[in-house]
């Protein structure tokens, strides 16, 4: 595995694989690596010869109150795991790398920047917006997989990649649950053990809107009313958001449908969980 910091040797690796007639997939990380990012990897191995992975913990998708300086760095652990799964390029960029002084440039994706963790967290799209844009233009991937526990993100990226004409395929990786249904996350280790028992809660209510929907329940206000009762009962977690929303356009939906994502958000302690299902 080749292990790069800077935007011209990056280039350079992309150029000589592409020269080669490889198809070059791109997984794009902020690091702190878990099962959840591996099963990206693995999904991108699957479709393509050349597999690169960036590593940057994006500053300009964090709120001035929100982790970025304590957000979890560990680059050697991510490359020994990397260089086990058999990839070809590590990327990862010091922070002038990626914004140069004085860097002013941003991708905005109206509208649907401002639903989900857009209203939780004002700003955070046009971060990861512009981020992966850079990356975009990069790397110039035929492929690119995103995980699916992102939903909102991965709605705006979609959306980002149609209208600025990317010429890149977006591969969505389903969700990786520990064996109690705990989606995975980087953010799972600032959790105690009895907050990680709490974080729970978010996966069963998911469980209850979706029985509630196999039974016949289809107003989004009773299944999110279903999921609100049951938070009710675990007082120590706060919920941000529930909402049923079109997937594509995260705009909320008064009636669930196959295929229609539900999406959750909640403050477990002080560290903020995301998690969603599709009916």
């Amino acid at each position: 595995m080749k292990f790069v910091s800077s935007v011209q040797e990056t280039r350079a690796a992309v150029r000589a694989a592409r020269n080669a007639g490889k198809r070059i997939g791109l997984v794009p990380t902020m690091g702190a690596l878990h099962a959840g990012h591996i099963s990206l990897v693995r999904a991108a191995k699957s479709r393509s010869d050349f597999v690169a992975v960036s590593l940057f913990v994006n500053p300009t998708q964090f709120g001035p109150s929100e982790d970025f300086t304590r957000y979890p760095r560990t680059l050697e652990a991510d490359r020994q795991k990397l260089e086990a799964e058999g990839v070809d390029v590590l990327f990862a960029p010091p922070t002038e790398e990626m914004y140069p002084p004085g860097a002013s440039t941003f991708v905005n994706v109206d509208e649907i920047s401002d639903r989900l963790d857009g209203h939780s967290r004002p700003g955070h799209f046009r971060g990861v917006a512009t981020i992966v844009a850079k990356l975009f233009h990069i790397f110039d991937p035929d492929v690119a997989v995103f995980g699916q526990k992102d939903a909102a993100q991965v709605a705006t990226i979609r959306r980002m990649v149609r209208d600025l004409i990317f010429p890149v395929e977006i591969v969505v990786a389903p969700i990786v649950r520990e064996p109690d249904g705990l989606a995975l996350s980087s953010r799972n280790t600032y959790l105690s053990v009895e907050e990680r028992k709490q974080a729970r809660m978010l996966s069963r209510a998911l469980g209850e809107i979706e029985a509630n929907y196999k039974a016949g329940e289809k107003s989004a206000a009773k299944l999110i009313e279903a999921a609100q009762k049951l938070f009710a009962s675990e007082p120590r977690v706060r919920v941000d958001y529930i909402e049923i929303a079109d997937p594509e356009t995260l705009e909320p939906m008064s009636l669930a449908r196959s295929g229609t994502l539900v999406a959750i958000a909640a403050f477990v302690g002080s560290t903020r969980l995301i998690d969603n299902t599709l009916l």
